[in-house]
């Protein structure tokens, strides 16, 4: 499948603003694409984050594959029982945040986003994770690969896969998107 046949819709993680993201140039360099959107990114609430992406969704005038990183990830997992069957083409989930684990976002324990889902995708599903990424342990990704039928990529010692681990704009995950994009059908 072309970028262009697609509505690549670009689901962010906890904290989202940051405009030097690789998704967010993502959402700038592809034309089809665009970012889903959410009232507040400091206090999420599951609803709210996984309404505004199955309302995307439904929007989408194409196939729609969906990009997810960290917290995005996990909305997407949460998404799936509300998503029309065959709306969507595919899944690039990049390093998924663990909202099991007790801690993970310092004052904020009261979230609803556990526990994370393990249901297949009904749709081929790719997911990048790091061996040292601070908010999931690797073994764990590879778990909820397993659960979710992901293949995997391991990005290495890439941390987060944000900005702040020196993925601004991260061309190794554009290229391996562009690969995974070849795969799909539309």
């Amino acid at each position: 499948m072309k970028i262009s046949d697609a509505s690549i819709l670009l689901s962010p993680g906890y904290g989202w603003g940051d405009n030097s993201h690789w998704l967010a140039r993502w959402s700038r360099q592809m034309k089809t694409a665009q970012l889903v959107e959410h009232k507040d990114y400091r206090t999420p609430k599951r609803e709210d984050w996984v309404g505004d992406l199955v309302l995307a969704v439904e929007k989408a005038e194409k196939p729609v594959v969906l990009v997810g990183h960290s917290l995005g990830v996990i909305t997407i997992a949460h998404a799936l029982p509300f998503l029309a069957p065959g709306k969507v083409a595919g899944a690039f989930l990049v390093a998924p945040s663990d909202w099991e684990r007790e801690g993970l976002i310092p004052d904020f324990d009261t979230h609803d986003f556990a526990p994370i889902p393990r249901m297949k995708f009904p749709f081929p599903v790719q997911l990048v994770a790091s061996r040292n990424d601070e908010t999931m342990t690797y073994e764990k990704a590879l778990e909820l690969a397993a659960a979710w039928g992901a293949s995997v990529v391991d990005a290495g010692e890439a941390g987060h896969i944000n900005v702040k681990t020196g993925q601004g704009p991260w061309p190794e995950g554009l290229t391996a998107f562009a690969l995974f994009m070849k795969q799909l059908h539309s």
